[in-house]
């Protein structure tokens, strides 16, 4: 469980940020909604120990964030920004190869049991078979995967992604998210994952985190998205819910 308490990040005299009390259940597949400039990137930079608040304070299974060396936070939580590391000249294999390094370090022991957990993780993944293509070299979806690949090699119990679909086409989103979800439901682990796509969100979320203006509008399983008004006001425009004709799910249209 992550809990935020007195939460505050101001950037140029301004609070970019304000979250009084939260908390996050580390084992769900949460997703964090909100307009752009709502404070979705400075949430997962916090929770991923990237960045730390101007005051309060961040816990994850009740040990404070800032109390963890990077090696022990690597350990316990696998972060993918949005903008993705410059990666040229490095084959799959060797991209999730580095998902080991918190565990390992520079110059630790190569162990048998490292390159079983590489092999499983791109098995898991589906990105076996492009073990030895560079990864900078493989399409969108492809790509995103591989990097998937090394969070799981990384065997941090928390995952967490800052818009992974953003740069993909609409079948590789959801093919992505459908990942992430079955990885989620087959491992336990935490997932948290930033979306603009609020159909994405109605389909593979079984938490919300919603924000509004730097502050948590609402909270709580996919439920609380069955709620026009809110949502509405939450993204500034009339939105209107109708059941999916093959999904026990709803799908959001802007009227």
């Amino acid at each position: 469980m992550f809990e935020l308490n007195n939460i505050r990040v101001n950037r140029g005299g301004r609070d970019i940020l304000t979250i009084d009390e939260l908390k996050i259940d580390s084992q769900a597949f949460t997703v964090v909604l909100g307009h752009n400039g709502s404070g979705k990137s400075t949430m997962v930079n916090l929770l991923a120990g990237q960045t730390t608040p101007d005051t309060g304070s961040i816990t994850l299974n009740g040990e404070a964030l800032s109390s963890l060396s990077a090696k022990k936070l690597a350990q316990q939580i696998a972060f993918l920004p949005q903008k993705l590391p410059d990666v040229a000249g490095l084959t799959v294999q060797e991209l999730v190869r580095l998902g080991r390094f918190p565990w390992r370090g520079t110059f630790g022991r190569w162990k048998n049991e490292d390159q079983q957990i590489i092999e499983h993780a791109m098995q898991q993944t589906d990105t076996a078979k492009y073990a030895d293509h560079l990864a900078d070299r493989l399409s969108g979806g492809e790509r995103q995967r591989a990097w998937v690949s090394m969070l799981l090699a990384q065997q941090s119990p928390v995952l967490i992604l800052d818009e992974p679909t953003s740069a993909l086409d609409v079948g590789h989103q959801y093919q992505l998210m459908t990942l992430l979800s079955e990885l989620n439901q087959a491992t336990g682990k935490g997932i948290i994952v930033i979306l603009h796509d609020l159909n994405l969100a109605l389909r593979y979320a079984t938490q919300i985190i919603a924000l509004h203006q730097g502050k948590v509008a609402f909270t709580g399983p996919t439920d609380v998205l069955h709620n026009e008004p809110a949502l509405s006001q939450l993204y500034g425009a009339q939105i209107q819910l109708i059941d999916h004709p093959q999904q026990a799910s709803k799908v959001a249209i802007v009227c």
